[in-house]
């Protein structure tokens, strides 16, 4: 049942020209931190601590290491939990990478007791920047890869929870597309849920560039620069027509999508949110109806404590947890 958060109609300012000061950085931001070799079934740590030094530290890194797992990430002999019998594979940003996406949830769920793994995909072996290529192509390496993971690990399905591309078109295509469901038989799906951070599931205008890009025909021009990505996740794209064609989920998947009002890449941030089709359910949250000075944006929701509780609930919501509202900023998370 879709649980559409309503909008409170208050006056904020959007911050634009902190958040595109920034956004050359990435399309998500991390920081290395310590993390564990095995999963177990001890009680969830308290939430991640501020650090605000963790954003640029991880996107220095990601730069020079892209290739490189975030800590609790990929590590092949792991086994799944009673508690948490399904594996969590993490599904980078747009020109991201899974080093510099994920540094702070990797770990945090791994200490949870989770079986985490975290791919590259949807770009050239060793860049720094990923997830640029057709999305559908994205889509196919992700089914590769949970096949992997499923196969080594003996689940029978994975949880997924990705961050603007990763939340939105490609995981969808997946399941849509490429073996992720089987509508007709929804027990056999591989995907339980999927959990998504600021997604671009109908498309993003990116503050209006992308709006005026299509308009002047540019998009084209744009993604023989950037990649594919970016024409194919604008507003009324080809692959948003397709994708969205017969409905925007399928049987026996649990979608949660956690939003921004301050996001200036998957704008306007309502495109976020999904329509529950038969067979499915939807959870759509506003993360300052929760939290109303959370002032995260795109690149930090990925960094964001308050919205690492809602996930951490989403994936486990038997044991979830009220969120301990903190301080999250813009760029930095928090």
């Amino acid at each position: 049942m879709s649980d559409r958060m309503v909008t409170r109609k208050r006056s904020h300012g959007r911050r634009g020209a902190l958040a595109a000061a920034c956004a050359g950085l990435a399309l998500s931001l991390t920081a290395g931190v310590p993390g564990v070799a095995t999963a177990s079934d001890g009680p969830v740590p308290p939430r991640p601590a501020l650090r605000i030094l963790d954003a640029p530290a991880a996107v220095a890194q990601g730069l020079l290491h892209p290739d490189a797992s975030p800590a609790g990430a990929n590590d092949w002999s792991c086994k799944p939990t009673r508690r948490h019998p399904r594996p969590v594979v993490l599904l980078h940003g747009s020109a991201a990478n899974r080093f510099n996406n994920w540094s702070m949830l990797s770990p945090w769920l791994k200490r949870q007791g989770y079986c985490v793994f975290a791919p590259n995909y949807g770009g050239a072996p060793g860049s720094p920047f990923q997830a640029t290529g057709p999305i559908a192509r994205s889509a196919q390496q992700v089914a590769r890869y949970v096949d992997r993971v499923l196969k080594a690990t003996g689940a029978r399905q994975v949880d997924l929870v990705g961050h603007s591309q990763g939340g939105g078109p490609t995981p969808r295509w997946y399941l849509r597309f490429e073996g992720g469901t089987q509508p007709k038989h929804p027990k056999r799906n591989k995907v339980r849920g999927l959990v998504a951070l600021a997604p671009s599931n109908h498309g993003g205008d990116i503050s209006g560039v992308g709006r005026l890009t299509t308009q002047l025909g540019l998009d084209p021009a744009m993604s023989a620069v950037v990649g594919q990505a970016w024409s194919d996740q604008m507003v009324g794209s080809e692959m948003n027509r397709k994708l969205d064609r017969d409905g925007d989920t399928q049987p026996g998947v649990h979608y949660t999508v956690i939003a921004t009002r301050y996001d200036e890449f998957a704008t306007p941030y309502q495109n976020s949110f999904l329509t529950a089709g038969p067979g499915a359910t939807v959870r759509n949250i506003l993360i300052q109806n929760i939290c109303p000075e959370d002032l995260s944006e795109h690149l930090s929701l990925a960094y964001d404590s308050n919205a690492a509780q809602l996930v951490s609930n989403a994936l486990d919501p038997a044991h979830a947890r009220p969120v301990r509202c903190g301080p999250a900023l813009p760029v930095l998370g928090g």
